[in-house]
């Protein structure tokens, strides 16, 4: 825009030049001695012209050449300034910048060093809870192993040679010695183990012994303990380890229900005091991790206790 504003201005100045000089002659010819000069046409008309050089044709070439030179020297200026580096942000935004960009980098390592150790918390849990199995599943099976505690005789010789014994850390109710676990397993597994131990998952039959079984397990949020129950073959044809089918049952009102695929049944004993004994049994998938009770006969019926689910 400036390179055309002086061409504009140096044509205006070189056309104003001739108009000046075209006057003077015309005034020229019109003074009253015009016709007495000796010269029949005067020198200046000479001059303008055509061909001839007047007297302003060379200051109106230096201005033109002025002008073509101030064009040239803006353009030049201002491509040299356009072609400039943008000027460096002062020292206080550059400070800011480097203390946000430190901040960030602290950030980002603070949080890589929490995922660090939440990991390396999650694996030391796991490593306990695999110990913490491995102590309990060894003090099962060595309390399941040791001698049994005889109960004292009675005063008679009969009641001495019939009397029930249970293996320590077993307790007896009529017939029958029952083992508390206190590690957990699936329900297949849980019933592998009783079997291990001479008996098998506890079945219950009546009333008197599922409240004496409820009333020996400690309350919590949710405990649940396996017993000897499931409907795996048979969807809704609840039996026996024994295979025996069952017939009533303990169950808690809508229960079972088979949830999500739910076979195996459970007792429960929570903190809420309003909760009974033969309204306790749930069922649940068997691949679920539970403590168990086991059931040993005495006697006679010891010879069946290892029969294998039906």
């Amino acid at each position: 825009m400036s390179s055309g504003m002086e061409s504009a201005a140096c044509e205006g100045m070189y056309s104003k030049l001739i108009d000046e000089e075209v006057s003077y002659f015309d005034e020229m010819n019109r003074r009253p001695d015009a016709g007495l000069s000796a010269h029949p046409v005067s020198p200046v008309r000479v001059a303008l012209r055509p061909g001839g050089p007047g007297p302003y044709r060379p200051a109106t070439f230096f201005l033109a050449a002025l002008c073509a030179v101030l064009l040239i020297s803006i353009i030049a200026v201002a491509a040299h300034y356009k072609n400039l580096p943008q000027p460096a942000a002062g020292p206080e935004v550059q400070i800011q910048k480097q203390k946000q960009e430190a901040n960030v980098t602290a950030l980002i390592a603070a949080i890589a060093k929490l995922q660090q150790e939440k990991a390396e918390l999650q694996q030391e849990k796991a490593e306990l809870q695999q110990e913490k199995e491995r102590l309990l599943a060894r003090l099962d099976a060595e309390t399941a192993t040791k001698a049994p505690e005889v109960i004292k005789p009675a005063a008679t010789a009969a009641a001495t040679a019939t009397a029930p014994v249970c293996p320590q850390d077993w307790v007896l109710f009529n017939s029958s010695c029952y083992f508390i676990s206190r590690h957990t397993r699936d329900w297949r597994d849980s019933q592998s183990f009783c079997q291990s131990k001479g008996g098998h998952l506890a079945i219950i039959h009546t009333a008197e012994e599922q409240s004496f079984l409820w009333e020996r397990l400690p309350r919590g949020h949710w405990n649940a303990y396996w017993f000897g129950i499931s409907d795996e073959h048979t969807e809704e044809e609840w039996k026996w380890v024994d295979g025996t089918p069952l017939v009533g049952g303990f169950w808690e009102d809508g229960e079972p229900n088979n949830h999500i695929d739910e076979d195996c049944g459970y007792i429960i004993k929570t903190r809420k005091l309003e909760r009974v004994a033969v309204k306790s049994w749930y069922d649940a998938p068997c691949s679920m991790y539970w403590p168990f009770i086991c059931e040993r006969e005495i006697g006679a019926a010891a010879a069946n206790s290892t029969a294998a689910p039906q």
